[in-house]
């Protein structure tokens, strides 16, 4: 648009914050309100205008999809005996480790239940129902390159760790836990 209303600048400079990019194309000021004074101007900056709106009212669109895919998606915990999933989570975390070659830090490989701390076990048990109990591993993938993918994250987040805290009322503390500290590494890294 400005090589349209404006034609050749006036001067050029060195690019002043890269040196292997194009030069700044300097305009006189009474070319410039000239051209922003005549129809032509007014006329295709309304078109940018509305364009922009449509791009926004689309933006927002397919963000309110993302979300209400979200909410509608099933979160379904099972309830477990206790022991069992004690059992199982160990166990998820043993593969883990393995899979992974993941340092064991403080607990024997292959850890036990009744070696693990009940703090650590109840991370432990969090961990397993997230991710191997819940469709939280696929519904985060299905995010991937969606418009509002942050947002529905955070809100997949909280869903997944009210269901399992409302399933397991024991949990609840551990899960506020790992909420808050995902919600400090959302905050940290770009999105």
């Amino acid at each position: 648009m400005i090589r349209d209303l404006l034609g050749e600048p006036d001067h050029t400079r060195p690019n002043p914050i890269f040196r292997s990019g194009a030069p700044m194309a300097l305009y006189r000021v009474s070319r410039v309100e000239d051209a922003e004074a005549g129809s032509d101007f007014t006329r295709r900056a309304e078109q940018a205008a509305r364009r922009a709106a449509a791009a926004r009212h689309n933006a927002q669109r397919r963000r309110d999809a993302t979300l209400e895919m979200i909410r509608a998606a099933p979160i379904d915990v099972p309830d477990m005996d206790r022991r069992l999933l004690a059992e199982r989570a160990v166990a998820h975390r043993n593969r883990r480790v393995d899979s992974d070659a993941e340092d064991p830090g403080l607990f024997p490989f292959p850890a036990r239940v009744e070696d693990v701390p009940t703090a650590v076990r109840h991370r432990w048990e969090v961990n397993y129902l997230r991710h191997a109990r819940t469709p939280y591993d696929s519904l985060l993938a299905d995010l991937r390159g969606r418009v509002g993918r942050v947002q529905a994250e955070l809100l997949l987040r909280r869903r997944i760790y009210a269901a399992i805290a409302a399933c397991y009322p024991d949990l609840s503390e551990e899960c506020d836990r790992q909420l808050a500290r995902r919600i400090i590494i959302d905050r940290d890294e770009p999105p």
